[in-house]
């Protein structure tokens, strides 16, 4: 469902995001290649760690198995995932922060990331509102200055 009201936004909109089942999918008008150079340029602009990298369409080529470009980046800051844990410490489990860039089957391009409320409802965490605001907006902030 998520993705078919993504397709209807995207005919619509240059940017959609779309959150659902725990993920926000931003759409992107550039190659997955691009959508993630441009996302990593955001990330160290924004004084971000870039932990890793991985181009998993290129590991699955080499086992013989044909996969639409999938790449996923692994980033983060202390400045804001230590104040989550402080929050919920369980919470670390789910960082640093990843976003997955891929393309579906119709060949459109998303920026895809955990939910914050998701995380906030995984971890059972209340209060800490403005610790979930912050990273909402960064979030949205980050993967929407990537795809413009």
């Amino acid at each position: 469902m998520k993705y078919l009201l993504a397709l209807l936004l995207g005919t619509f909109i240059t940017t959609s995001s779309i959150a659902a089942d725990g993920t926000v999918d931003v759409l992107s008008k550039y190659s997955v290649e691009e959508t993630a150079d441009r996302f990593e340029k955001v990330l160290n602009k924004k004084g971000m760690t870039i932990f890793k990298r991985i181009k998993h369409s290129e590991g699955a080529k080499k086992v013989g198995v044909d996969l639409r470009d999938t790449q996923v980046i692994i980033f983060g800051n202390p400045k804001v995932g230590s104040p989550l844990m402080q929050c919920a410490q369980s919470i670390a489990i789910d960082l640093p922060q990843k976003a997955l860039i891929w393309k579906n089957a119709k060949g459109q391009v998303y920026i895809t990331y955990n939910d914050p409320s998701y995380l906030r409802k995984r971890h059972n965490v209340s209060g800490c509102d403005p610790v979930f605001a912050k990273i909402t907006k960064a979030l949205a902030g980050l993967t929407g200055a990537a795809v413009k």
